[in-house]
């Protein structure tokens, strides 16, 4: 594996001007405006391209006519689950960027901010960590929206090196043949038993790497120019520490998150019907500071699987899936255990 080069951004693009870095698709934004005639218009962005958004507001105040109002969302947004509805329900259009749509919606405009980096140097160097293909040739290929411009580009360049490539459209709530979200990974579920990641950071592939536990998942990072490994263990171990913690609980707290594309409302219900000492708690952003003043042994979270295996130790009392929560309780033993996913759409 080359780890000389981990960190180093020289060649990842980030340098570039703001108008070649993402395709913001500017025009297709003025387009909307003018066919509906707006004058009030919402732009939202995921929580690591908010910086963004005075200069792409400023970029489309110069394109839209002057009578148009920009108003950029202040909600916290980690995903296309994570629309702010309000601001939906008080513009003329709403853009939300950084993610393809889990259900298409006449009312919303998505700009999935394609990536320009170019994904095939890290890929090559990913190649030291994939079997030889005279060996395994079955390989699956999974990538984030930021890359699906480039999707059948690195499937023809894996099959050129003699790769057999397994790709699939995992389920509705997956925009793209070979996407993964933070909270599904169904296209994962491919013949193969080693599967390249390509895209930035390890939020997804170590997610996918608990979800998948018998897959090696190898991350080619074109973003930070480095190839590694998702380990998984660390984030298992904490998991297991949660529930063992939780087995003695006897006030439970359930969340049912209010985001329009997280809601699990059947499963938050199952879980109260059937545990007389177990509280309904509804609400949409899930922190440890919101939930301090409950009076509860333990939380069940029904919302975003991320929030409980990446938060789950900053809450003040253990917080478990509802598989970890049937582990607490006896129904079910603690080994069987697995990544909580999300494969509905709202």
């Amino acid at each position: 594996m080359s780890g000389s080069t981990e960190g180093d951004l020289t060649k990842t693009g980030m340098a570039l001007k703001h108008d070649r870095e993402w395709d913001y698709e500017l025009d297709r934004i003025v387009e909307a405006i003018e066919e509906r005639d707006a004058s009030k218009v919402g732009l939202q962005f995921p929580e690591g391209l908010k910086r963004r958004g005075p200069k792409v507001a400023d970029d489309l105040r110069e394109a839209a006519p002057d009578d148009v109002t920009f108003m950029l969302s202040g909600q916290p947004c980690y995903g296309a689950c994570d629309l702010d509805t309000y601001l939906m329900r008080r513009t003329d259009v709403f853009v939300h960027f950084g993610h393809t749509p889990m259900k298409e919606s006449d009312s919303i405009v998505y700009v999935p901010l394609f990536s320009n980096v170019d994904p095939f140097p890290i890929m090559e160097d990913a190649l030291e960590e994939l079997d030889d293909p005279s060996e395994n040739a079955d390989v699956g290929l999974v990538t984030t929206a930021q890359h699906m411009n480039r999707f059948e580009e690195m499937t023809d360049w894996l099959e050129e090196r003699d790769y057999e490539v397994h790709t699939r459209r995992g389920d509705d709530r997956l925009t793209k043949e070979g996407q993964v979200l933070g909270c599904n990974y169904a296209s994962a579920d491919i013949p193969a038993d080693q599967v390249l990641y390509v895209g930035g950071g390890k939020f997804h592939p170590v997610g996918l790497a608990m979800e998948h536990p018998e897959k090696r998942v190898v991350i080619a990072d074109p973003v930070n120019n480095a190839v590694s490994i998702a380990e998984h263990d660390q984030f298992l171990k904490q998991r297991y520490a949660s529930v063992h913690k939780a087995m003695g609980a006897e006030k439970w707290g359930v969340i049912f998150c209010t985001k329009i594309g997280q809601g699990r409302w059947e499963k938050a219900q199952e879980i109260v019907d059937n545990n007389e000492n177990a509280y309904l708690i509804t609400m949409d952003e899930v922190t440890p500071d919101r939930l301090r003043n409950f009076d509860m042994d333990a939380f069940v979270n029904t919302g975003c699987p991320r929030i409980t295996t990446d938060d789950g130790p900053r809450f003040h009392k253990p917080m478990l899936t509802p598989g970890e929560y049937e582990a607490a309780i006896g129904e079910k033993p603690l080994d069987s255990i697995e990544f909580d996913t999300f494969h509905d759409t709202w």
